[in-house]
Parts: structure tokens; C-alpha cells; sequence
């Protein structure tokens, strides 16, 4: 089971639920540091950039089968670089300290 440390960080987006004082205690006593993602849009969200990427390189596979689908997933994931993805964090305004 994944458990924080001092120095994680959590990024959530903004659901209600997600917003309450006990999960906000509950992170912050592990020492975690706790983000929210800004109010939704596609330019700001990192995932949906990463995702698009993903969408954009799936149809190029042409994988028409499920273990051809999960095969082609798992040779574009190899293709997500670390800086590549620190730079979709940087541009939605997450600073990398």
C-alpha cells in the first residue's frame, strides 16, 4: 500500500470532497506537501496534455487488438521522458523544488 513521506507531494484536482479539513490534516501530518491543481482547463492540466499525446500516438499504432493495444501503450510510455514530463508540470505551474 503507497504511504507518504516527508517531502511527497500530492496534487489533487479540485473535488469537493477532496477539499476537507481531515484529508488536508491527514496529508500534511505525513509531512506530504498538498497541492490543487487550478480550476479545470485543458491548457493548465497536465494530463490532459500527456493524455493527448498518448491519444495522438495510439492512432498512429493502428493497434486493433487488446494485447496489441497494451503492447503499443507500453512502447509509447517509454517514450515520456522525465524532463518532458517535469516540463508538463512546470508549464501548469508547478514549480520542481
Amino acid at each position: 500500500m503507497p504511504s507518504l513521506s516527508p517531502g511527497n507531494i500530492v496534487i489533487m484536482d479540485n473535488l469537493s470532497s477532496y477539499k476537507g479539513v481531515a484529508v488536508r490534516k491527514a496529508i500534511r501530518a505525513t509531512g506530504a506537501r498538498l497541492l490543487f491543481m487550478p480550476p479545470h482547463s485543458p491548457d493548465l492540466n497536465p494530463i490532459k496534455q500527456v493524455c493527448a499525446k498518448l491519444k495522438l500516438l495510439l492512432r498512429k499504432a493502428s493497434a486493433r487488438t487488446f494485447y496489441a493495444l497494451i503492447d503499443a501503450i507500453g512502447d509509447i510510455c517509454q517514450l515520456y521522458q522525465p524532463n518532458e514530463c517535469q516540463t508538463y508540470f512546470n508549464g501548469a505551474g508547478y514549480r520542481s523544488d
